[in-house]
């Protein structure tokens, strides 16, 4: 149990960084310091985590469903998402991009790993690495802007 809490705990802090923490405030109404206690690794948080309904806001507001991935992932469940909504937000900024990054390479190379685990890689999962990658590119696209408008 110890593992799934500190996945989770991990999740949650993302969540709050891709936000940011004086936005996450905002939008949850919960102080810095509650919001830390929900991915503090400390003794005395270990029980304590986010309420669904903040992370369903937070959720929202970051554009990519940390928390919910990660349960997602601990059960042994799949989560789609809308290739249209990723990474869409204006208000985006590089340290954004760069969660975004990671986290859809994370999903790519799982992909590439189912699809090479029985030593081919068929058609319909060529077209699901093809889908990701194309995901990913988007992401480097919406990276590649914020850092141009950063330097301007």
């Amino acid at each position: 149990m110890n593992a799934a809490r500190n996945y989770l705990k991990k999740h949650t802090e993302a969540l709050v960084k891709a936000v940011g923490i004086e936005a996450a405030c905002e939008v949850t109404g919960k102080s810095k310091a509650t919001l830390g206690r929900y991915y503090s690794d400390h003794d005395e948080h270990a029980d304590r985590f986010m309420p669904v309904n903040a992370v369903a806001a937070l959720e929202m507001a970051a554009g990519y469903p940390h928390v919910t991935q990660a349960l997602a992932e601990l059960s042994g469940a799949r989560v789609e998402f809308d290739q249209g909504r990723t990474n869409q937000s204006a208000k985006g900024s590089v340290n954004t991009d760069v969660i975004a990054l990671s986290q859809r390479f994370a999903i790519l190379m799982g992909e590439y790993q189912l699809s090479i685990s029985d030593g081919k890689i068929t058609v319909n999962e060529a077209k699901r690495l093809l889908k990701e990658t194309s995901i990913l590119q988007q992401v480097l696209v919406d990276m590649k802007m914020h850092l141009e408008n950063e330097s301007a």
